[in-house]
């Protein structure tokens, strides 16, 4: 798992547009609003800017063959990039275990948690 900003990652181009989008949300709305609102506005931010998104698409939770639940994302950003909107304290090792988890489900690569909570943006990438 990588959570590094490294030069040639996966997806950088793709992964740097969702951030600035974020930015760009944080600075209109402000920070520490619920979890929701930030949603809606990255998706209002991305087709603004003309990038793919679907918003809470569905996905089922395959255990030994059988279906057991659904997960729906925040976002899937270019059909690549699994999106986690957080208002918290901090991203911890919990954040970062539950993005890994669904990117298993999703069967993507890569992911991005934006936290909210602060002034600055909080981000996180995350790699399988």
């Amino acid at each position: 798992m990588d959570t590094g900003p490294e030069e040639g990652y996966l997806f950088k181009k793709e992964t740097e547009a969702i951030i600035g989008t974020a930015f760009e949300v944080l600075n209109t709305l402000g920070h520490g609003l619920l979890e929701k609102p930030y949603e809606v506005a990255l998706g209002v931010e991305l087709e603004l800017r003309g990038i793919p998104f679907k918003q809470q698409p569905r996905y089922e939770v395959p255990y030994k063959g059988r279906i057991v639940g659904l997960y729906v994302p925040d976002l899937i950003v270019f059909d690549a990039v699994v999106v986690d909107t957080k208002v918290i304290e901090r991203i911890t090792d919990h954040e970062i275990g539950q993005l890994v988890n669904y990117l298993r489900i999703t069967q993507l690569q890569v992911g991005l948690i934006l936290n909210f909570k602060r002034a600055r943006l909080e981000f996180r990438r995350v790699v399988l």
